[in-house]
């Protein structure tokens, strides 16, 4: 580890302040060298243009909207009007593990997020798994939004102009469709804009922000006017094991909050804007789901949610009467979840940017336009892969796998936060997590606890994930790592 008075390694020469371990599986990161990067890609250099509104709308932007507009129509069959619950319980696993990212993000504010934090405390490996946990996390998460929005969408167009997108072309395989038309054109579109730069994303993704938010408050005006509270006389019909099972599903509507920890090369002032941007996004999502989630089910039967995948759509129209409010909440819910696809996406592409300047990934994956300061290649392939993927595999399946493989990283950044302090007890901390190791550890367990709930299916699903990113370590990554090419640089010198 490095002292305080020295100098920052270079990337030629990390040896000089990293961890050596006989493991190669075992070599640290040195922060120091994490933050002297931060920014320097392959032929040009990210642009620090985000201020601490910004970051907080993308933070937003990548949070609100899935589990409300979406998922909530597979929740609440799960746990019955006690879904309110449930999204209280998957929001304290947010909190502990938002905490935990706090604290990191204003230590090492990078583009990584998680994977630049375990690189930096639990070694190459578990760098390497929290890394392609988070590829899990964003990018097959994008394409599980994307195939919600053709939903909205086609209710949008049924209010409007009495035509919908035919099944065969607005729904995956397995799902009564054979290629989701709607679900690409909102991930290409949302590539358009990352092409853009940084900055004017984030313009774009504020307006959109706005209008989630006044959707989200109009459904709440309208819901009471249908509120019966005989709909919650059986509070818990599937009793804990469904709020438990329903706040695991839910975790998905909570991916997102960490988008801003992938914005560390590109803000302003990181190590105090970051842990505020986390902290305040969540606090703002978390009581907008559980107001919405409360007024849905008293407006809605809770067995009357059941393979409804616009649920607030149909609330406004069977409380009103009237089609134009739903079609009204549909306008807004394009654009919310259009909003989602953005900030996702551009987590995703600033995460292989920060894996790929490491040498785990390709080189490609690192190069910045000077033009415009954005990974142009990272950001076309990305967003044509996670396209494909959402044209073709059904909401369900990811969203739980994708569940799965946040909770997992989530996990591990609440281990990092009790390493660094053991490690690096001395580094400056902007931030730092209440009642010590506390808070960490319950993060962890709650992180744990909520993969346990998780069905069987999805655990094969993850299980053969992680089996195929072991394969990619193993075969490229752990003899193409820059910290493993300038360790047999120095042997060799020597």
């Amino acid at each position: 580890m490095l002292d305080h008075g020295t100098a920052p390694p270079t990337a030629a020469e990390p040896a000089t302040g990293a961890r050596r371990p006989s493991n190669p599986l075992l070599r640290r990161k040195p922060v120091e060298l994490l933050v002297a990067e931060g920014g320097k890609g392959e032929g040009g250099t990210l642009r620090r243009t985000l201020g601490m509104w910004q970051l907080t709308m993308i933070s937003i932007g990548a949070t609100l909207g899935t589990g409300i507009f979406v998922v909530l129509g597979e929740a609440v069959p799960k746990a019955g009007p006690a879904v309110t619950i449930s999204f209280v319980l998957a929001g304290l696993t947010a909190l502990f593990s938002a905490l935990s990212y706090a604290e990191l993000a204003g230590s090492i504010p990078v583009a990584g997020s998680s994977y630049s934090y375990a690189y930096a405390t639990l070694g190459e490996l578990v760098a390497w798994i929290c890394g392609w946990c988070l590829i899990l996390e964003y990018g097959v998460s994008v394409a599980a939004v994307a195939v919600g929005w053709g939903q909205y969408l086609n209710e949008f167009l049924d209010g409007t102009i009495g035509v919908t997108i035919p099944d065969a072309l607005s729904a995956p395989p397995g799902d009564g469709g054979i290629f989701n038309l709607p679900a690409l054109i909102v991930v290409v579109l949302a590539m358009g804009l990352l092409l853009g730069g940084a900055r004017e994303s984030a313009r774009a993704n504020t307006i959109m922000v706005g209008v989630k938010i006044a959707a989200l408050v109009l459904f709440c005006v309208i819901g009471f006017m249908g509120f019966k509270s005989g709909n919650y006389s059986d509070f818990m019909p599937l009793g804990r094991a469904g709020i438990s099972g329903a706040a695991s599903t839910l975790f998905f509507s909570y991916i997102g909050f960490d988008a801003a920890s992938t914005a560390g090369e590109e803000a302003k002032n990181p190590k105090k804007d970051l842990p505020r941007a986390i902290m305040l996004s969540l606090v703002i999502v978390t009581a907008l789901y559980v107001l919405v989630a409360f007024v849905a089910v008293g407006a809605r039967p809770w067995k009357e949610f059941e393979g409804s995948e616009a649920a607030l759509a149909g609330i406004m129209k069977d409380v009103t009467g009237h089609s134009f409010w739903a079609t009204l909440l549909a306008a807004c819910a394009v654009i919310a979840i259009a909003s989602v696809v953005l900030t996702v996406l551009y987590g995703q592409t600033r995460i292989l940017f920060a894996m790929s300047r490491d040498g785990l990934v390709p080189k490609v994956f690192a190069k910045v336009s000077p033009r415009s300061g954005t990974p142009v290649a990272n950001t076309l392939v990305v967003s044509l892969f996670c396209g494909v993927l959402a044209a073709a595999v059904p909401l369900g399946n990811l969203a739980d796998a994708t569940s799965i493989g946040t909770l997992f990283a989530f996990a591990l950044v609440n281990v990092a936060v009790v390493v660094l302090r053991r490690t690096r007890p001395d580094m400056p901390r902007t931030f730092r997590v209440p009642f010590g190791w506390i808070i960490p550890i319950l993060g962890f367990l709650t992180c744990a606890y909520l993969m346990w709930n998780l069905s069987g299916i999805t655990w094969e699903y993850f299980g053969y994930w992680m089996a195929a990113g072991l394969v990619i370590y193993f075969g490229y990554g752990i003899r193409r790592s820059r910290l493993a090419t300038a360790s047999d640089t120095v042997s060799a010198e020597k």
